[in-house]
């Protein structure tokens, strides 16, 4: 075989690999397209039901972001005074911090409520006597945020870790989940609530597009090598 066939196998064999990768990613892309819908759909039927009671502790071991996450559920009890948790935050109203306050549900289990977003690190006092919470389940989010780890023996908080919050306060066994409470009428003096992102991006038809067009550039990459191929040959 001579240098320049081989050279030509190697062009079309290249072309032969880049438009079955192209075509691959394509092929993800529309995957991941239905996977961020019915999610986008999820969500939006959750967020906006009627709230349920929030999933007691015979029900934790089942708990996952697929079946419960953004479920409105709700809580009745009293919050737990004395030991907010402040865990940095990026939000509409800027930087600052949730408020993470321990809350004994009348049904006899503990639960994390992130009772808000404030601006700097002074937390707000819970309000006393019997209360009831709704709001969105939320999964925990374990090791830190931001790039950065939580440091809880200097009390620094970058993420939601409900079990490592749990022992930094000593409460014991409490939920796996934490709760994003509403927005409600006395904010404007306190915590804001209803802050949960809920707009997930979904440009994935554009990227499979893209991935798509380039696999047709590729086949038209490998017709035109081959008839200049074919022409210097008959030449």
């Amino acid at each position: 075989m001579t240098r320049s066939r081989i050279g030509f196998a190697f062009l079309l064999a290249l072309l032969a690999l880049a438009f079955a990768g192209f075509v691959a990613l394509g092929i993800w892309q529309v995957h991941r397209l239905h996977w961020k819908e019915a999610l986008i759909a999820r969500v939006d039927s959750r967020v906006t039901a009627p709230p349920v009671p929030a999933p007691p502790p015979r029900e934790w071991p089942d708990v996952t972001a697929g079946n419960a996450e953004y479920r409105h559920v709700r809580l009745t009890g009293h919050y737990i005074r004395g030991r907010d948790t402040l865990v940095q935050a990026s939000t509409d109203l800027g930087s600052g911090f949730w408020v993470l306050t321990p809350f004994k549900s009348d049904r006899g289990f503990v639960a994390l409520v992130n009772r808000g977003f404030v601006p700097d690190r002074e937390s707000i006092a819970a309000p006393s006597g019997e209360q009831q919470v709704t709001g969105l389940l939320r999964i925990a989010e374990p090791g830190g945020g931001f790039l950065r780890s939580n440091d809880p023996a200097a009390d620094r908080w970058y993420s939601r870790d409900v079990a490592a919050i749990a022992k930094a306060r000593g409460l014991g066994r409490i939920a796996p989940y934490f709760i994003d409470a509403d927005r409600n009428a006395n904010d404007d003096k306190g915590p804001v609530g209803g802050l949960t992102v809920i707009r997930f991006p979904n440009n994935h038809l554009s990227y499979a597009i893209t991935w798509f067009v380039l696999a047709i550039m590729t086949i038209i990459g490998a017709a035109v090598l081959i008839r200049e191929r074919f022409r210097s040959q008959k030449a």
